[in-house]
């Protein structure tokens, strides 16, 4: 402020109007004058979410080029999912809370509840195996030519993630700032750990550099995922990619996709964007062939 005042003053002396300097001051003072990047309140106005929505894509861009991140293979899947461990202990947790209380049915609802999450922790461990398979590809621990990415989140994204961990090999976390949700998980490499606070950039790295999709057993958000990549693959937005589908009987019941086919929603072509697999080793096995048969090599 002391230069602004003096470069003034080498034009008009104080004598001239001894309230110059009260004026000056209010004018800069202002938020009107304050630099654009400095203003909190403007870059956190709706006039601004255009800047925040290159800031989303930028930051990100920026740390995976010095990375050195080429392609990714993404993961996706519920948040819900724990390890067998995690969830076992949450049922006898209910079970013991019946003991007392034999008809409570909320106790009879969330019993139900802790018995399908131990029947789906196997897919923690396949999510686990898997980012350990993609994490040994690399030609050593700093390699981040492929590298798995995750949403960064709890559940199926902390299992991949924990898996590239194991191995020592990078991964990338791209977290999402929501009401009740999500921190990222301790597992994510730290310099390629990433908030953001729009879905539409967040899914744009998903895919921009991704060489495959591996989606397990999720949601809504698993389901949004899914469908938006499936529609740009299908209408031509973005490159064929292969897409797994980890839990055969899981995917078979959740979608139907013959039956949308049958009823010429879809086209018969289309039923080949997805395949199907139950194990992590078919899934990075099938993820290998296809780059493989379509002449476009991930090493």
């Amino acid at each position: 402020m002391y230069n602004i005042h003096k470069r003034y003053f080498m034009y008009k002396k104080l004598k001239d109007d001894p309230k110059a300097l009260e004026k000056l001051k209010e004018i800069i003072d202002t938020s009107t004058h304050t630099f654009a990047d400095d203003d909190i309140d403007f870059i956190y106005s709706d006039e601004a979410r255009a800047i925040r929505l290159q800031y989303d894509y930028i930051k990100a861009e920026s740390k995976m080029q010095k990375q050195g991140v080429a392609h990714t293979i993404v993961v996706f899947g519920s948040a819900r999912i724990v390890e067998f461990d995690v969830a076992m202990k949450r049922l006898k947790e209910i079970e013991k809370d019946l003991e007392s209380s034999p008809h409570s049915e909320s106790l009879l609802t969330a019993l139900k509840k802790a018995e399908s999450m131990v029947r789906k922790s196997i897919y923690y461990d396949k999510a686990r195996e898997f980012g350990q398979l993609v994490g040994k590809s690399g030609k050593d621990p700093e390699d981040c030519h492929v590298t798995l990415m995750t949403g960064g989140g709890p559940g199926i994204m902390e299992a991949a993630n924990r898996g590239a961990m194991d191995v020592g090999a990078k991964s990338i976390g791209l977290n999402i700032e929501l009401p009740h949700e999500q921190a990222p998980n301790p597992y994510i490499t730290p310099d390629l750990s990433f908030q953001f606070r729009y879905f539409a950039m967040r899914k744009l790295h998903f895919m921009q550099r991704a060489k495959a999709l591996v989606v397990f057993p999720g949601g809504f958000g698993t389901m949004d995922e899914l469908f938006e990549i499936l529609t740009l693959i299908q209408t031509g937005k973005s490159p064929t990619i292969p897409i797994i589908l980890l839990g055969k009987e899981y995917w078979n019941r959740v979608i139907n996709f013959d039956f949308l086919q049958e009823e010429d929603v879809i086209e018969f072509d289309d039923l080949s964007m997805v395949s199907y697999v139950d194990s992590a080793k078919d899934a990075w096995d099938a993820i290998l062939k296809w780059h493989e048969k379509h002449n476009t090599p991930l090493f």
